[in-house]
């Protein structure tokens, strides 16, 4: 049945990119929202009530980070699982935790790879509301950073190291070896910080 997977909002101000996010979702079960930028998915997140959110960062008006700011500091979804799909340059990684988003997928991405995290984000959500699976999920899939040159770092969800030239967008196009980016300090400190979000 439709939106069996879970709910999804997608930002992204790329129309082509929103409706390839979409179509891939929805293939699997997702039932999809858009907004073309932050803004909006203020504006109606409330209402939609996904399960997972992804956003650009380079968007008008409101920006993705921005927006994941905004939503961590909001009690009605604070705990709302957040996964950037940009460029995912060290900044954006770097500033991305720093609010406290839960997974990156740099563009261009294989479609089975947004698929794979989206769907382990919001299984996650469901499961439980606490931090035990640390190792498991949006835990192990917050931000990698390759160290293989100053800045220019890609992050990327643990699942997916692989980013295909031929996928879709702009922006690092290369392929990125997780096991050899993976921060291990900042992937097991991700679960403290996530539950005390709340307290700060």
């Amino acid at each position: 049945m439709p939106g069996a997977s879970g709910r999804v909002l997608v930002v992204d101000d790329n129309k082509v990119i929103r409706q390839l996010i979409r179509v891939n979702l929805e293939l699997e079960g997702f039932e999809v929202v858009t907004a073309a930028d932050g803004a909006e998915a203020l504006d109606i997140v409330e209402q939609v009530r996904p399960d997972a959110v992804t956003l650009d960062v380079v968007m008008p008006r409101l920006d993705g980070l921005r927006t994941a700011a905004r939503l961590r500091n909001d009690p009605g979804t604070r705990e709302l699982p957040l996964v950037i799909v940009s460029a995912c340059t060290q900044y954006e990684v770097e500033s991305g935790l720093e609010v406290g988003v839960d997974a990156f997928l740099a563009k261009p991405f294989e479609p089975s790879e947004l698929v794979a995290l989206v769907r382990r984000l919001v299984e996650q959500g469901r499961g439980s509301g606490t931090t035990s699976g640390a190792t498991s999920g949006a835990a192990s899939g917050a931000a990698s950073v390759s160290g293989s040159g100053v800045g220019s770092g890609v992050g990327t969800a643990s699942g997916a190291a692989s980013i295909s030239g031929s996928g879709v967008g702009s922006g690092a196009g290369a392929s990125v070896d997780a096991s050899a980016a993976v921060d291990s300090a900042v992937v097991q400190d991700k679960p403290k910080e996530r539950a005390g979000r709340g307290r700060r």
